[in-house]
């Protein structure tokens, strides 16, 4: 079997191999991995600081669901303390720099991903149940590569002169917002924070990072690689704790200029109402219900394989998983009995023991969420074929379903209009394209879309109609930093990666010069 790695649209055998390229992050699968936890405290204006309060909250492993570490929680005042250093920073140390000294930074800390790798990726699956393996391969390359190219970008914003009227001289200028602050979900804890640290630093601003209740270890691991890479004192600061109390406290602060927010469209809601009175900046990459659509002259080995990988990669914890698979209903059963093999295939694990193929949900409230996802399914009337129940590796612990998948699906059934985030696909036969289009665009979500076809004007034409940020063609799960990413409809407004993310933390400034 064949993994596609749903990050980068890597294929990587079952059994991970090390890696001949010097610069990329290696592991030995002989050994399994271990590192001490402790990071474990606030970390504001380059200082290690327990919380305003003393209080603590606990990060449990789901694969053990035992009480792993006590972090710090974060406080109003903390993050006042947090806005004061940011914006201090941004007025004196790093507003100062060129972006000639910043890129340099910037690219060192993209080196730091690398020597850091092994650790970063345990942390990952300690808090949050991501393979090992998959951190490895996928996630370390990509933070260094995210990194590096904005690294470039730093010195290159620049403003333009304008043709105005005679006697006057007028040009613009490309300056940063100010102090950003970074809300981030606990599914892709590493690449969907640096997806904003990256652009936002390389544009000048410094930040403030809120990561998710559940994944606070690999956040504080990057604020200790920030500071080895020479990051000074204030620009960039961790304020772990509940979203009600730090989320909120960041979305309301008028020293804070914008707020980048990845998680669930009711979040992102309320970080937009909350924001309001402030008129901050937004970026909002918010949920997903994302159509994969199989036509029937596709390459069926390829498209279901893409197409299940696009599903059940990283246990379905993905905003743009191909939670809706489209087939036409020539090919439709043939495509149902494949997929339901390669769920019944797949194993669920450790995600520690490099033979694991996916690891478990992430948390105990998601867990219940996923488990009564599969109940509504059930009860809805859909044909479960694979799957739809709890798993047990052997330990009798862990928060593991099994991969789950429904048949004869409609789009009025509740496992196809709502986001489960989890392992569960929900496959709805269509007629023509016409209504492979229509079904894939009658969901309020936008994000991502998928489509298998071996007719290159119906894969065009199809980009050409679906409403959603992203289309793949023939594969699924792509990104590069170069490549911008965001949602249409209720899944978002602004977009991350490419040079157009460096626009959401720039403003423009218009100078008039009378020269008469």
């Amino acid at each position: 079997m064949k993994i596609c790695d749903g990050q980068l649209g890597i294929e990587q055998s079952d059994a991970p191999t090390k890696t001949t390229d010097s610069n990329a992050a290696t592991t030995s699968t002989a050994v399994r991995p271990d590192f001490p936890i402790s990071l474990k405290k606030l970390y504001i204006n380059g200082e290690w600081r327990d919380s305003a309060s003393s209080k603590t909250f606990p990060v449990i492993d789901p694969t053990t669901e035992a009480e792993i570490a006590q972090l710090a929680e974060g406080t109003v005042e903390d993050v006042e303390a947090a806005v004061e250093a940011a914006n201090s920073a941004f007025e004196s140390d790093w507003g100062e720099l060129s972006g000639h000294d910043r890129g340099e930074i910037l690219w060192r800390v993209g080196d730091l991903f690398h020597k850091y790798g092994e650790e970063l990726a345990f942390l990952q699956a300690k808090e949050m149940g991501r393979l090992f393996t998959d951190s490895m391969s996928v996630d370390i390359p990509h933070l260094a590569k995210m990194f590096h190219y904005y690294a470039g970008w730093a010195s290159k914003i620049e403003g333009s002169v304008k043709q105005t009227t005679k006697g006057l001289h007028t040009y613009t200028l490309r300056e940063p917002l100010g102090v950003v602050a970074a809300i981030t979900p606990f599914n892709f804890p590493l690449i969907l924070s640096i997806s904003k640290f990256a652009p936002a630093l390389a544009a000048g601003n410094t930040l403030i990072h809120k990561p998710a209740s559940a994944t606070p270890l690999s956040a504080l691991k990057v604020a200790q690689i920030m500071a080895e890479a020479g990051v000074p004192p204030g620009v960039f600061n961790v304020v772990p704790g509940p979203g009600g109390t730090v989320g909120n406290a960041l979305s309301t602060h008028p020293g804070i200029e914008k707020v980048a927010i990845t998680g669930s469209t009711a979040s992102g809601i309320r970080v937009i109402k909350d924001s309001a009175d402030t008129l901050k900046h937004l970026t909002m990459e918010l949920g997903g219900k994302s159509a994969n659509i199989i036509f029937a002259d596709a390459d069926l080995d390829a498209a279901t394989q893409t197409a299940y990988d696009g599903m059940f990669y990283n246990k379905g914890e993905i905003c743009y998983a191909g939670s809706r698979m489209l087939v036409e209903r020539s090919i439709y059963d043939e495509v149902v009995d494949r997929v339901r093999q390669r769920a019944l295939d797949t194993k669920p694990g450790d995600p520690l023991d490099s033979t694991s193929q996916m690891g478990p949900i992430a948390n105990k409230s998601e867990y219940d969420k996923v488990l009564s996802y599969m109940e509504v399914g059930k009860q809805d009337g859909a044909r479960l074929v694979a799957g739809g129940k709890a798993a047990d590796i052997g330990t009798g612990k862990g928060y593991f379903v099994e991969p789950t998948v429904f048949a004869d699906v409609n789009s009025e059934m509740t496992i196809a209009r709502e986001e489960s985030f989890g392992p569960i696909l929900a496959i709805i036969p269509f007629d023509g394209f016409d209504d492979a289009i229509r079904i894939a665009n009658s969901n309020q979500y936008g994000l991502a879309s998928g489509v298998h076809t071996r007719d290159i004007k119906k894969a065009h034409k199809a980009a050409a109609r679906l409403k959603a940020g992203t289309v793949w063609v023939n594969t699924y799960g792509h990104f590069d930093p170069s490549a911008p990413f965001g949602g249409y409809k209720m899944s978002g407004y602004g977009r991350e990666q490419g040079w157009e993310a460096l626009e959401f933390y720039l403003q423009t400034k218009t100078v008039w010069v009378d020269l008469s």
